[in-house]
Parts: C-alpha cells; sequence; structure tokens
C-alpha cells in the first residue's frame, strides 16, 4: 500500500474508529492464519486456493457496485506484472517464510515495506526522500534487526531461520515492486475493486503454474480447518476489508488511513504471543520499540 502525505491536525470524522480497527484486526490476524494452514497443505496449493475464492470474491463486488470489470489494454501489461509480484511471488515468498518465522515477526518484516518502495520510486519516479525518512528507516532496520537475532538465538538446532529471513525480505521486496507498478500511468486511473479482481486472477493463473509445477496435482482429503481458513483469508481479509480501506483513504486522507501499517504488526505480536506462545526477552521488546518508533519517523517523513 502506498503512503502519502503526512497526517494532519484536523480532527478525526465520526464513524471512522470503527472501520479502522476493523482493518487493523482484520489484517493483524492474517499472519496467524497463514501460519496455521502451512502444516495442512503444501504452500503452493494453498495460495492458489486463496486466490482463487478472493479474485471470485472481488469480481463479485465489483460487479455489485456496477462496475465493469473492462480496463483498458494499456493497462495489461502491467496488471501482468502486478499479478506476479503483488499476488504470485509475494504470497508464496511468505507462505514459505512463515515455515521457520512467527506470524509476528513476519507482520513487522512485511511493515517495512514502505522503506523499498519509497527508495524505489525515488530511483523510477524522481519521488523525494528527505533526512528524517533515511534516520526513521535506519531506526526501523536497527529494530527489525534485534527481533530477528532473538528469532534466531530462540530457534531450537537445525531450524530454517535463514531461509525464512531470505523468503521474508523476499516477499517485501515483491510488494514493494508491485506498489510502484501501480503509479504507473497504465494502472493508476483503473477504478481500484475491478483492477484487484483482475490482477488476483492472473496471479491466481500464474500460482497455478507454479503448483503444478512445483507441487504436482491438487492435494484431495484436505480438512474442514483448511478450507475454512481459504475462506476467511480470502473473504474476511482481502475482499471485505479492501472497501473499507478505499473509503477510509478518501475519509481521512492516505496519510492518516496508511497507520494501519504500523498498528498491524503490534496486533500482530499480540497474537503471536497469545497464540503461538511468543517469549519475549528485553532484546526482542527492543527491537519492536524501535521498529515501531522508526516506521512513525519514516511515514511522518513522507510527503
Amino acid at each position: 500500500m502506498t503512503v502519502a502525505s503526512p497526517p494532519t491536525a484536523k480532527a478525526i470524522p465520526r464513524g471512522v474508529v470503527v472501520p479502522f480497527v476493523l482493518i487493523v484486526a482484520v489484517w493483524s490476524s492474517t499472519w496467524y492464519v497463514i501460519k496455521d494452514q502451512i502444516g495442512l497443505a503444501q504452500p503452493s496449493w494453498t495460495v492458489v486456493a486463496r486466490f482463487v475464492v478472493a479474485s471470485a470474491g472481488m469480481a463479485v463486488l465489483a460487479l455489485l457496485r456496477g462496475e465493469s470489470l473492462r480496463l483498458p489494454r494499456a493497462a495489461w501489461p502491467t496488471i501482468g506484472l502486478l499479478g506476479l509480484t503483488q499476488f504470485c511471488l509475494n504470497f508464496q515468498f511468505v507462505y514459505r517464510a512463515e515455515l521457520s518465522l512467527t506470524s509476528g515477526i513476519m507482520a513487522i518484516i512485511m511493515a517495512l515495506v514502505m522503506i523499498p518502495t519509497a527508495l524505489l520510486a525515488r530511483v523510477l519516479f524522481g519521488a523525494p526522500v528527505d533526512r528524517r525518512f533515511i534516520a526513521g528507516s535506519a531506526v526501523a532496520v536497527l529494530g527489525i534487526g534485534l527481533l530477528l537475532l532473538h528469532e534466531y538465538r530462540a530457534a531450537p538446532p537445525g531450524a530454517a531461520v535463514l531461509s525464512g529471513l531470505a523468503y521474508g525480505f523476499a516477499a517485501v521486496l515483491s510488494v514493494a515492486v508491485a506498489t510502484v507498478l501501480q503509479l504507473s500511468r497504465g494502472v493508476r486511473d483503473c477504478p481500484p475493486i475491478p483492477l484487484m479482481a483482475v490482477v488476483m486472477a492472473v496471479g491466481t493463473l500464474i500460482n497455478l503454474g507454479w503448483a503444478l509445477a512445483q507441487g504436482g496435482p491438487l492435494p484431495t482429503g484436505l480438512p474442514p480447518r483448511f478450507w475454512g481458513g481459504v475462506v476467511y483469508l480470502a473473504i474476511v481479509c482481502s475482499v471485505v476489508p479492501f472497501p473499507l480501506y478505499v473509503n477510509l483513504i478518501r475519509r481521512i486522507g492516505a496519510g492518516r488511513a496508511a497507520y494501519v501499517n504500523v498498528a498491524i504488526p503490534v496486533f500482530a505480536m499480540v497474537i503471536s504471543t497469545v497464540l503461538e506462545a511468543y517469549r519475549w526477552t528485553s532484546l526482542a521488546a527492543s527491537g519492536a520499540l524501535l521498529a515501531m518508533a522508526g516506521l512513525l519517523i519514516v511515514m511522518r517523513a513522507r510527503g
């Protein structure tokens, strides 16, 4: 998600708190549900199942809103790249990262996406990057470093923590590329919900090819818990909150709305603590505080 101007001193409109909290709660839970699904099916097929349902749900939502799924021909090259980066590479890497990382740590790693996004926008579009952004990025990266050091020390012998980190940061770079692609002339004027429906569908086709190449045929006899997770991730975590977030941006501005990206890791770490028995140490707590402080500085610096 792109981050725009920093928040202003204007009063928050009534009726904003509930959707803000709902979005944060839903998107924070995403990471734990992904973690829960990993042991139930091969990751590639889990991603396919999620986005078959999500793309269909988003298409239905667009049609119910009276929006056409026909997009300009000029947008299709970028749509293909978005499908590859946002809904294929990103999630294939995320699911593999969570094989060895807790859900809360993965949520914090993904919150760093605003840093490479801003740097790519600087390189490709000349977007400004000020000193506060650089300082905040350094603080956030230091905090993440402390968290990851804690994760590495706490991991049992033989755990693939380093490969999990590699997959996690590969996911971050994939999302950063996808975010910058959305600034391109071909897609930035497309209506958001039809655009996401089509991009998800393209990503689903790419994921299907990936799954067939890597994991063979769709496994049978999957438990109801797996399909419940698919529906939750596809509908509750993808289709439902997206329109709420778009409306939130329109009501309070992109700067304020984007603070969900700071709140989500906090809630995700709470979920990880309760449901995954994440063990806090002074090192982990210091890292989390530094990461959140750095992200706040970064967001206030974005203009």
